[in-house]
């Protein structure tokens, strides 16, 4: 995240705008904060990507986005193809991508690698049943935060539909190193099995760090990648995965599993570690780091404090005490009965949805309802195997 520019706009669509959050070919990615408080990652669109015929499809896409909901998806929010700056809003998912957090943590385990894409193949079929593919599935386009991956940008993806050859004005439609060959080759028609290949090629990078081809320019990687004598690279990848990761880098469309059988196939993987699904899920929402949600500025707030904005503040968990926590007839004398008068307490969970105390705040992160729950089902299940 970095402040706003000079030349930034301040507010967009009803939401002020709060920092810089991400970048692309398409355009600039805020932070937005409605009037009432609700926050949105809100992607202005640069006019000159948009030419008459974009921009209908834009209104066509957009209408069906507001049809996809899942929990693994970002929840789209809102969208005016009409405005002098185009812009699409969508849930804001405070958590790192997957390419910033294997390049800091390192690979990810294989138990946390099948969950994770189980859970995206899941993701993935309520795209595919709105009637949309993604086409731009990669590490950066999957965010993990403490209740699973999230998958996002997949509108800018059916934006850019109309440019799918890797000659077009400075980008094309799916990173090059995730792409399929069938993509790769310009065609203008691609069906489900294309995010299936993405998929599998997110998988090889999530468990080893490198991609299926990989190469000194995208013109190379590209020639790699159209070529079906040339197998991918699955160095390091776990041999659990192996026939699997194949199947879904097949060359040919046809050959690629369903993404039914994928997860189908990724939960044996997981039942076979001894674990459930759930434990294994819970085992990926921990790499989840502390939860940082930036403040927002002090002149959008007004002259005058008041006492009921939220603050936000990183999240400080001790780990000894969460470990003290789990113990039976373990007490937590980390929140107290009382709090003072006109005080509100930051409601920013942390990885596990416990209470916890946040650095320069006077209070305590209360749990909501579904964060206790979370928690509550979270632990029965490392005592009972279902």
């Amino acid at each position: 995240m970095e402040p706003l520019r000079d030349d930034d706009p301040r507010a967009i669509g009803g939401f002020t705008l709060v920092c810089r959050i991400g970048s692309g070919g398409m355009g600039q990615v805020f932070l937005g904060e409605s009037a009432a408080g609700h926050q949105a990652a809100v992607k202005v669109i640069k006019p000159s990507v948009l030419d008459e015929d974009s921009r209908a499809r834009f209104v066509s896409e957009v209408d069906s986005l507001r049809t996809v909901y899942g929990p693994f998806v970002a929840a789209f929010v809102g969208a005016d193809a009409d405005a002098e700056q185009p812009w699409l809003a969508v849930e804001y998912v405070p958590g790192p991508d997957l390419r910033t957090l294997v390049a800091g943590q390192g690979p990810l385990q294989l138990a946390e690698t099948a969950s994770l894409g189980a859970l995206l193949a899941e993701g993935l079929g309520t795209v595919h049943d709105a009637g949309l593919l993604h086409r731009d599935l990669k590490p950066q386009n999957i965010l993990l935060s403490p209740y699973g991956p999230k998958m996002i940008d997949f509108g800018l993806a059916v934006l850019a539909e109309r440019r799918t050859t890797l000659t077009a004005t400075g980008f094309v439609v799916g990173s090059v190193l995730c792409m399929p060959p069938e993509q790769a080759r310009g065609e203008p028609r691609l069906d489900r099995s294309a995010d299936v290949y993405a998929l599998g090629a997110v998988l090889l990078f999530a468990a080893t760090g490198h991609y299926p081809y990989e190469g000194p320019t995208w013109q190379a990687v590209a020639l790699r990648i159209e070529d079906p004598t040339t197998p991918p690279d699955l160095t390091a990848l776990p041999p659990e995965l192996g026939p699997l990761i194949t199947d879904m880098l097949a060359p040919d469309p046809g050959s690629r599993p369903a993404l039914a059988e994928v997860t189908k196939r990724l939960v044996r993987i997981i039942h076979d570690l001894g674990l459930t699904a759930l434990q294994a899920k819970r085992r990926l929402t921990e790499l989840a780091p502390e939860i940082i949600v930036p403040q927002l500025p002090a002149s959008a707030l007004g002259p005058e404090p008041v006492a009921d904005v939220l603050t936000y503040t990183p999240a400080i968990v001790d780990p000894a005490a969460e470990e003290r926590d789990d113990e039976p007839g373990a007490e937590s004398g980390d929140v107290p009965m009382t709090l003072p008068l006109a005080f509100t307490p930051d409601i920013v969970p942390a990885p596990d949805g416990s209470p916890s105390r946040s650095r320069g705040s006077t209070g305590v992160r209360l749990s909501t309802p579904l964060q206790i729950a979370e928690r509550i089902r979270a632990g029965y299940a490392r005592e009972a195997r279902f």
